[in-house]
């Protein structure tokens, strides 16, 4: 067998490898120029392949991009969730092939659709094409934008597009500079050293620009963010919840910030369960709260097993002394995790997950308005979803002027899903130029401003709170502006309008 048929029989495992690679950036974002490298390789591999090779090299890509970069599921289900371990290797699997596919048939469409008569309609076609398999793998089936490409670009100077376009502009803008010079290779020595240029001039432009300011400081706050660090396989255990409970409201007692926020299910027990475990430590929270200056926001599931129950957060201030407290209801649920889908509930049934059922909330709720501000609040795996969050943008006077996440992931144990989640964050303040309060059962708590820094962190999994000053924010950048009132069909819009003006121009010439 000759090289070069040896090197097309291990062309797939060789871009997967690439994938995988292409994974560790979203960990490590100041290496982000790998990951360019990384998706033109791809591109220029494609170049020369016909629709199905194209489609198999793609879908190679794609699913060990997301398997290598989500391996961490495998915790949750076989440790946490106690799914015999060769099932959650297979499920980790299946859903790595099923989000590849997204990326395999663009990249089969795009072998169909080329024609080769330019460097420019080419890279766009391309670039239009990875912005549908982006959109379709976070939207199709309630979603799964984990690792969406523009995710490594936080730290990138593309990531001053983000309060124009959003995550998933930020990844048509990587596909289509990483595409310009692997279809130029193809096309000479001149276009490729052109288009090496312009990729340079354009990154150079917008390092040097940096972000355009859309809002404005609205005062300051001073936060403690509670991190409970309870173990997972502890977290419901009844031997262990006297004493996090105990240490619970110590912490919330002892904080002093004008603004207290404990993690997702931080009380871990339904409203009934509660008051049969201590019908005292309700009202004693709503005392502590409601007759002092400050203002908290307490991760607590609501409802009950026969009416149905929802993954909450409570809001206490003065304001809610005469009142029932401030309610936000996490709408985005977790596949398996927090609903089962249709056909699913065998698979479930084989994992211990005391809550796994949740109702949905309302999508454009409103702020918690305490202290001066509006404080928005969302629940772990809602921070991916920038199209969601932004519904709540719709009412500028309305507008939040701070974020605030309450996570429990740890589900997933000492892995790269922290700091993969803070990066996911810190976009999100990217894209809307307001900061992000991060309070988490393990970790990353942290303090995330409107520029995406992190200027306060407490170390994972360490019990503690975390003491610090932000700055809200007051405004609306253009995302928030358009995503609030169209969602992503605006983007999805202009891709396919990409993809019919490239092929018009192309039959014409």
């Amino acid at each position: 067998m000759t090289a070069a048929a040896w090197i097309r029989r291990l062309e797939p495992l060789l871009l997967a490898a690439l994938g995988a690679l292409h994974s560790l950036i979203f960990v490590h974002t100041a290496a982000w120029p790998l990951q360019l490298l990384c998706v033109a390789l791809l591109a220029w591999r494609v170049q020369a392949a016909p629709p199905r090779r194209a489609a198999l090299l793609g879908w190679a890509f794609g699913s060990a991009w997301v398997g290598a970069g989500t391996w961490w599921l495998f915790v949750s289900m076989h440790r946490y969730g106690g799914l015999p371990a060769p099932l959650a290797m297979a499920a980790v699997a299946a859903l790595a092939l099923a989000m590849g596919a997204y990326l395999g048939v663009a990249m089969g469409l795009y072998a169909r659709l080329r024609r080769g008569r330019g460097v420019l309609p080419d890279a766009l076609l391309w670039a239009a094409l990875w912005l549908l398999a982006e959109i379709a793998r976070g939207t199709l089936f309630t979603g799964f934008p984990w690792l969406a490409s523009g995710y490594a670009q936080v730290d990138a100077p593309l990531a001053v597009l983000a309060p124009w376009v959003g995550v998933y502009g930020i990844g048509a803008a990587l596909a289509l500079l990483s595409a310009l010079p692997a279809v130029a290779a193809r096309m000479g020595a001149r276009a490729l050293g052109l288009s090496l240029a312009g990729v340079a001039a354009v990154l150079g432009l917008a390092a040097a620009l940096g972000p355009a300011a859309f809002t404005l400081g609205h005062g300051t706050l001073r936060v403690s963010l509670v991190q409970s660090n309870v173990a997972q396989d502890e977290k419901f255990a009844v031997e262990h919840l006297p004493g996090a409970l105990q240490w619970l409201r110590q912490a919330l007692d002892a904080a002093q910030g004008d603004l207290v926020v404990a993690p997702e299910t931080a009380i871990p027990l339904l409203p009934q369960q509660l008051q049969e475990f201590d019908p005292n430590y309700w009202p004693a929270l709503r005392e502590r709260f409601e007759h002092s200056p400050q203002a908290a926001l307490i991760g607590v599931p609501l409802g009950d097993f026969e009416q149905g129950y929802a993954n909450s957060v409570l809001g206490l201030s003065s304001h809610t002394a005469d009142r029932d407290p401030y309610r936000y209801d996490k709408v985005h649920l977790v596949p398996f995790g927090e609903f089962i889908p249709t056909g699913f509930r065998w698979f479930t049934r084989l994992m211990e997950i005391p809550l796994g059922d949740f109702e949905r909330g309302p999508l454009n709720a409103p702020s918690f308005v305490a202290l001066g501000q509006r404080l928005a609040p969302n629940i772990c795996y809602e921070d991916l979803f920038g199209e969601e969050l932004a519904q709540r943008f719709g009412e500028p006077a309305h507008a939040p002027t701070v974020f605030v996440n309450v996570s429990n992931i740890g589900w997933f144990g000492q892995t790269v899903a922290l700091p993969q989640h803070l990066n996911i964050s810190r976009m999100r303040t990217l894209e809307f130029q307001i900061p992000m309060l991060r309070a988490t059962n393990t970790g990353v708590t942290a303090v995330v401003d409107e520029q995406g820094k992190v200027t306060a962190q407490l170390p994972s999994f360490t019990r503690g709170t975390l003491d610090a000053v932000v700055q809200a924010r007051e405004g609306v950048t253009p995302f928030a502006w358009w995503a609030a009132r169209a969602g992503l069909w605006p983007l999805l819009l202009a891709a396919l309008a990409t993809i019919a003006l490239v092929l018009l121009r192309v039959r014409r010439a």
